[in-house]
């Protein structure tokens, strides 16, 4: 059951080229030394490496993006082990498989052998379907490999992954997918017909994903240029991939988040960009305005009072032209935001009125505040007192409006920016009206 030890990282053209199948498939690595770009997963010193150096292979959840490699490094474990290898495609497969899987592994298990359980896109499986894995993970009667694209966290039984490492792969970079196109020159025997510029718009198209890459690898290997091709000739000849994106899982959230945290640092640009990140994966504009609006609420609020409106305007107009017209009206409000002062005290406000409103239960107002609207509530002090605060000579009663018998609070503290700065005078204005009274 021990694993072996992977082979030595150099890159045999000739051994891939009785390969069949497509350009990706002849490519892929015969040993876990050959994978390119997750050398924090495979080196000696990384946690594949030393599940493999210790002979001690534990169940694994593959994490990362399409062309990233998961499928290739489960199959390599696989090989490298003297464990039985059992496939299985969430997608495909059902309870019916996994009883099969479980009933043949247990057998394998009497006679003295372990199984290994690659299971691709984990995260198909229902919650129901994970659990029917975990008494087989926990014993030890097979070593569950899965690969998903999704954030386990989201996707996957926490009592699964406490029994489950959680490998991240990296989308590959740069210099990964370049590796993977020399690689494909030199199967394929010829250079690819691309100027400097094609070769790096070749790299940006495939985004991170070495599959994809090596697909369109494989069709330009068939074009009969008559010169090289630039980037816009790459383009007329390829088509480019959609952005990864998908509205319901993490890029979601993830997207949104940077597009937050832009507009709060003030980097109009960058949250330009993941705005249009956003919409070019196909995000509901809608969903940007709302989430917009509530930033200017939360992330400006009074430093500039005209954030609101804007929001509002922009979402109105979104609402009448659609998209693409409609989409200028959401980068405006976008780089008004980021370049707007910002304050959350407004924010901060709330939350402290909100926890002292639990902590201080159902205090009654103050008489004085209270209208009298019947003779008995006028006998019993209703409105006694009230000082009507226009027929004061600053316009200020000072007076107390707080419950009685509770401490006053302060719970708005504007920033010394925008708008609010001018507020936090007429509030330090009426502070010292008030203790002046005292």
């Amino acid at each position: 059951m021990a694993p072996k030890t992977p082979g030595p990282g150099l890159f045999d053209a000739q051994a891939h080229e009785k390969r069949p199948g497509p350009l990706a498939e002849r490519l892929r690595p015969a040993t876990l030394a050959q994978v390119v770009g997750q050398d924090h997963l495979i080196a000696s010193d990384a946690p594949l490496g030393r599940m493999l150096a210790g002979h001690a292979l534990s169940s694994i959840i593959l994490w990362g993006p399409p062309g990233a490699g998961k499928t290739t490094i489960a199959r390599l474990l696989a090989e490298g082990t003297d464990l039985a290898f059992e496939p299985l495609s969430a997608v495909f497969s059902g309870v019916a498989d996994l009883r099969r899987v479980f009933e043949a592994a247990r057998q394998r298990r009497a006679l003295g052998q372990g199984t290994l359980l690659f299971v691709d896109e984990i995260h198909r499986f229902n919650r129901a379907q994970q659990d029917g894995f975990l008494p087989f993970v926990e014993d030890g009667t097979v070593i569950l490999v899965g690969a998903t694209t999704e954030n386990p966290s989201f996707e996957l039984n926490g009592a699964l992954l406490s029994r489950a490492q959680v490998l991240v792969l990296r989308r590959l970079d740069d210099a990964a997918l370049e590796i993977l196109l020399q690689r494909a020159e030199a199967l394929l025997g010829q250079p690819l017909p691309l100027t400097d510029e094609g070769r790096s718009a070749l790299k940006a198209m495939a985004d991170g994903d070495g599959r994809y890459m090596l697909g369109l690898a494989e069709q330009l290997s068939h074009y009969k240029a008559k010169e090289p091709l630039d980037a816009k000739g790459l383009a007329g000849v390829v088509q480019r991939r959609a952005p990864l994106y998908d509205k319901a899982q993490e890029s979601h959230y993830n997207l949104i988040s940077a597009l937050h945290k832009s507009l709060r640092g003030s980097d109009t640009d960058a949250a330009l960009y993941w705005m249009a990140r956003m919409l070019e994966g196909g995000e509901d504009p809608l969903y940007l305005l709302r989430r917009l609006a509530r930033f200017a609420v939360e992330d400006i609020g009074l430093a500039d009072p005209n954030a609101l409106p804007q929001a509002i305007a922009a979402w109105e107009l979104y609402t009448r032209l659609g998209s693409p017209e409609g989409d200028l009206a959401i980068a405006q409000l976008v780089i008004y935001l980021g370049s707007a002062p910002k304050s959350n005290a407004a924010y901060k406000a709330l939350s402290a009125a909100k926890r002292s409103a639990r902590e201080t239960g159902s205090l009654m107002p103050p008489m004085h505040i209270l209208n009298a609207p019947t003779r008995m509530m006028k006998d019993l002090g209703y409105g006694t007192g009230y000082v009507y605060d226009h027929d004061t000579e600053s316009g200020f009663s000072g007076q107390n409006y707080f419950p009685d018998g509770m401490a006053r609070q302060n719970f708005y503290n504007p920033v010394d920016r925008g708008f609010e700065r001018e507020i936090k005078k007429r509030l330090d204005y009426w502070t010292r009206l008030r203790n002046a009274d005292k």
